[in-house]
């Protein structure tokens, strides 16, 4: 499978997430979708981008757009996560980065001298019609959904 592209469909996926809960690409026409990537649950700055997002739900849901955010933390994790946060949205588990795969998230980072391959924060917006109309990579935090709910708006 190739990695998404700007203003081009988004190929159909399925994936697990949270409450039990089956995402499927396809289901989804007529509603915009936020897919954003973080590194791992309960970590500072995975939490307040969360948190971001929760807060400004009502916003998003009268725009018409759902909300996942995925990492390749394990559904127990995702689930903690969730209920500790209260977030009105799903967490996709994605251990065999799949889904980081399609979108091309998986980077080569550094912290404190160590190299690994981690998720790059990552939002990408999909239009109603299944189309890549916005993509954020290497995210930071502040201000970065305030940013995501303008181009929303703007579809």
């Amino acid at each position: 499978m190739s990695t998404v592209a700007l203003d081009q469909p988004v190929p159909d996926f399925t994936a697990q997430a949270t409450s039990e809960h089956t995402v499927e690409l396809a289901a989804l026409r007529g509603k915009n979708v936020i897919i954003y990537f973080y590194p791992k649950d309960s970590t500072p700055g995975c939490t307040t981008e969360g948190q971001n997002f929760r807060d400004l739900i009502d916003e998003f849901n009268a725009n018409d757009t759902v909300i996942y955010g995925v990492s390749r933390d394990g559904m127990r994790a995702h689930e903690n996560f969730k209920a500790k946060q209260s977030f009105p949205f799903e967490l996709i588990s994605d251990p065999d980065e799949e889904l980081c795969k399609l979108f091309d998230v998986i980077k080569l980072k550094k912290n404190y001298g160590r190299e690994y391959m981690g998720i790059d924060r990552s939002t990408f917006l999909i239009d109603k019609e299944g189309v890549l109309r916005k993509e954020w990579r290497t995210v930071k935090v502040k201000g970065h959904v305030d940013e995501v709910l303008e181009a929303v708006k703007g579809l």
